[in-house]
């Protein structure tokens, strides 16, 4: 008798598959054949999950934007000040994306490439905005409470997601970079460097 797999086990495999051979070839040149022999399952298997290339790709987006949403949601509502709160998010954004560095590799490609947009289903800009906002928000309520420096806003919060964003590029290019090792100088210029003088 055939050993029955379950669909949902199924479905996921063949997206891990993907994911990793996007990241390994890049999307571009990555074939759903190449991604059923990574999953070791038939071809005609990864039709009957997914429709299309494209939509291995839109699952593997959302499921990376559904984990910064978890990342932010606990940063918004954790224990702490809104500086704590924001040192938290910036741990749990290194942490997600080394625990799942292809995910970072597929979107630095598909920035490279000009993929992403509306018309991809890729909707990043979002994702921004929404990191963005979560940043600016503990920023104000730092502020409000006294740990934060007068005047820090948007602006800032723009510029505390280039610097994640601007480590997690220099590593994906060169792998050498000790990234694990960063995130007490990150928390340093991030997060210490936005706080009130004599406010612990």
């Amino acid at each position: 008798m055939a050993k029955r797999v379950d669909p949902a086990a199924r479905r996921d495999m063949i997206l891990k598959a993907a994911v990793r051979m996007f990241a390994r070839q890049g999307f571009a040149t990555t074939r759903v054949e190449d991604i059923a022999k990574e999953a070791g399952v038939a071809k005609g298997s990864v039709y009957l999950h997914f429709d299309s290339r494209d939509a291995l790709l839109a699952a593997a987006f959302e499921e990376y934007r559904a984990n910064s949403r978890a990342v932010i949601d606990q940063a918004l509502t954790g224990p702490g000040d809104g500086l704590e709160r924001l040192a938290r998010l910036v741990r749990s954004v290194l942490d997600l994306v080394l625990a799942e560095p292809e995910l970072a590799r597929i979107l630095i490609d598909l920035w490279s490439a000009g993929r992403q947009g509306a018309a991809s289903g890729l909707d990043v800009p979002t994702v921004y905005r929404e990191y963005r906002a979560a940043i600016a928000g503990l920023l104000a309520e730092a502020e409000a409470e006294g740990v934060c420096r007068a005047g820090v806003g948007a602006g800032h919060a723009a510029v505390v997601v280039g610097a994640i964003e601007g480590l997690l590029v220099q590593w994906i290019v060169d792998p050498a970079l000790p990234v694990a090792e960063l995130t007490a100088p990150l928390l340093d210029v991030c997060v210490e460097g936005l706080r009130r003088e004599g406010a612990a």
